[in-house]
């Protein structure tokens, strides 16, 4: 296979930094609870899924299962619970439950929609990384618009999901862009540590449980904050 890596050149004794080095190349945006209003969806079925087996949950519990993989919070649930399920069954409930509800309603975050058709506009390269399933993704779509996208990954198209990097590094690669020169939008702890594992810039939007500021992370408190101009900044420090 022929590499496409160039070979090192000479050494220089300074390199200098350009306006080329913080251009933003792309720009991943995760889904539930960052541009469309659906954390509290998945809590609402997860909470009935559970009722019709016969098990109350706890409120404390919806920080724990918040932003993760269905495998995860699924997972967690039917051991926190004890219910006599598997893993695979419950898995369809939940994203049945889902689909009916997003089928009723399925509002958008503030700010989501001028922030996507400032993106279209300008031909920024976008994905749509997410850990729902392709299923749902799709259904997801037809609302934000699939035109807005580049490419989507779900979290039952990687091996590893989010916290894991393998959905941001993969996104990166299919726009053919630097994950260091990508910015990432999210909105829980678990994608702002999958974003960050994979060498993005981070500007988080916490949907329910809070999140800090940090290095190449910024956190503002609404989508309506954030722009073009804004997500370049993050590449050149300037927030």
């Amino acid at each position: 296979m022929t590499s496409t890596v160039p070979a090192p050149g000479p050494a220089r004794a300074t390199q200098t930094t350009t306006a080329e080095d913080f251009a933003l190349q792309a720009v991943l945006l995760d889904m539930d609870g960052t541009l469309v209003d659906t954390e509290g969806f998945w809590w609402d079925v997860e909470v009935e899924v559970f009722a019709a087996l016969g098990h109350a949950l706890d409120e404390s519990w919806r920080h724990v299962v918040v932003g993760g993989p269905m495998t995860r919070s699924a997972g967690f649930l039917i051991e926190a619970t004890g219910a006599d399920i598997t893993l695979e069954e419950v898995s369809v409930l939940l994203n049945d439950g889902f689909e009916r509800r997003i089928g009723r309603a399925l509002p958008l975050m503030p700010g989501a929609a001028d922030l996507l058709a400032e993106l279209h506009r300008h031909r920024v390269p976008t994905a749509l990384v997410s850990a729902s399933h392709r299923r749902i993704i799709d259904r997801v779509l037809t609302v934000l618009g699939p035109h807005h996208f580049t490419l989507s990954i779900g979290g039952d198209e990687v091996s590893r999901t989010k916290p894991h990097p393998d959905p941001y590094l993969l996104a990166a690669a299919g726009l053919g862009a630097d994950p260091a020169r990508c910015a990432v939008v999210e909105d829980t702890a678990t994608g702002v540590a999958a974003a960050e594992a994979a060498g993005c810039h981070v500007v988080a939007v916490p949907s329910i449980a809070p999140i800090v500021p940090a290095h190449r992370r910024t956190v503002v408190t609404s989508l309506e904050s954030v722009d073009l101009a804004f997500l370049r900044g993050l590449l050149a420090g300037r927030h």
